[in-house]
């Protein structure tokens, strides 16, 4: 079982999405080989961790995975060294599970703490010293400093962390320069952002240059769980799965497509944006999410995508959306400047971005029908993150849906002959 620490934080916003990055870049270009992770639902971050190391980041999920599954994500990919990422700040979850500290426990890895001391001194190790004694099955290995404005600030918090017997790993100054292109979901796609090595190898350089990376990897821990089980991932949908991906259709959850592969299906990629249709002879097609409303002209205009997905559903292919991919199916979609655009019309459903509402959560849904998400009866876990508005749904409801604290909620995706959608992204089943 691979070694492995976990990047955390106290919030989100505080620095850990720069030093996990930096850490998995520095150890990459030693020469390591370094698996990346990503606590929670996220595929934004991950796309960078594979940019940073050339290896596949998966999504450690404390709310949808067990300690089996978590387990048998890490024993799958072994590696010199395994970093993951933590989501928003190490002990916030959902309902009791979830959180950051979850994982770490599960697996039996640290956590390295990324405290933000902007406008801080000792107050920065009374936080970390509050974090080490909140929960006895969680680690702190040591600190990492963010946004330190000079030595004589990292003075005055030093001698504290030395009181309380937390370990500083380093600490890292203010500089705009490690900062990442960002946008409503979070970062800016690791795909369209031009500079992305120069930007790895510039904060590699930093925490190269600002963090004790050894005593870091010297405080990694083989994970202590056991491989057993586990609530299941998604099977394929079909044996030749055309699988949408390009810029406008790229929110997949790797450990899916992953699984598919090992049950024998064939993933059978193309890019609606580049107006290919999914392959005549798939027996099932899946849209992921995405920024289908940043390139809604182009999706309407792929004439060659749409008719190729009319022809499959007219011989009850089964064809899946998530988010934007349910967006996509629908027969419209206005932009952010209200602008309409006709969609592939395969299911009634109207969506709009020209006042944007949120709708965050994870979430429980019962099928009420065999869909490509599984059969009529099955629970499937997973998780919505849009900012679109429901103009319109004509079509049967896919599914019951409920949030982490088993309140109902509005999501009951769609249905039209073997064509389905939902907003949330599945992520194992229940």
């Amino acid at each position: 079982m691979t070694r492995g620490v976990v990047i955390a934080a106290t919030r989100s916003g505080a620095g850990k999405t720069t030093v996990a990055l930096g850490l998995m870049r520095a150890f990459a270009r030693r020469g390591a080989a370094v698996q990346p992770f990503k606590c929670g639902p996220d595929y934004i971050d991950p796309a960078f961790h594979h940019a940073a190391t050339g290896r596949p980041s998966f999504n450690l999920d404390g709310w949808a995975m067990d300690a089996g599954t978590l387990s048998g994500l890490v024993g799958g990919h072994p590696a010199d060294l395994a970093i993951a990422e933590g989501v928003m700040g190490l002990f916030d979850g959902v309902g009791g599970r979830g959180a950051t500290a979850d994982v770490a426990a599960a697996l039996g890895w640290p956590v390295v703490l990324v405290l933000d001391v902007k406008g801080q001194t000792e107050t920065a190790a009374a936080i970390a010293a509050g974090c080490a004694a909140y929960r006895a099955d969680v680690a702190i290995a040591g600190v990492i400093l963010n946004r330190v404005a000079s030595a004589r600030h990292l003075s005055l918090i030093a001698p504290a962390f030395d009181r309380i017997g937390i370990a500083l790993f380093g600490a890292i100054t203010n500089d705009p320069r490690l900062s990442l292109p960002e946008r409503h979901l979070g970062l800016v796609q690791a795909g369209e952002t031009a500079d992305v090595e120069q930007r790895l190898d510039l904060l590699a350089d930093v925490l190269g240059e600002c963090v004790d990376l050894d005593a870091v990897a010297a405080n990694a821990r083989l994970s202590t769980a056991v491989a057993a089980g586990g609530a299941g991932f998604i099977d394929p949908p079909g044996q030749r799965v055309a699988l949408a991906g390009d810029q406008a259709f790229s929110f997949m959850y790797p450990h899916l497509v992953e699984h598919w592969r090992a049950c024998g299906a064939e993933i059978l990629p193309f890019s609606p944006l580049r107006d290919e249709a999914p392959a005549a002879d798939a027996d099932a097609v899946w849209l992921p999410g995405g920024y289908p409303e940043l390139h809604a002209a182009t999706i309407a205009a792929a004439g060659r995508f749409h008719q190729g997905l009319r022809e499959l559903a007219g011989k009850g292919v089964p064809i899946h959306g998530e988010c934007g991919g349910y967006m996509v199916l629908g027969q419209g979609l206005e932009d952010g400047d209200g602008m309409r655009h006709a969609m592939t019309g395969l299911l009634a459903v109207e969506t709009s971005f020209a006042r944007r509402s949120l709708h965050l959560g994870y979430r429980a849904a019962r099928l009420g029908a065999d869909c490509a998400l599984g059969k009529s009866g099955a629970e499937i876990l997973g998780h919505e993150f849009h900012y679109a508005r429901v103009l319109n749904i004509g079509d049967d409801k896919l599914v019951d849906c409920r949030d982490a604290s088993n309140a109902v909620v509005a999501e009951a995706g769609a249905r039209r002959g073997s064509v389905s959608g939902t907003f949330f992204h599945a992520i194992s089943r229940g």
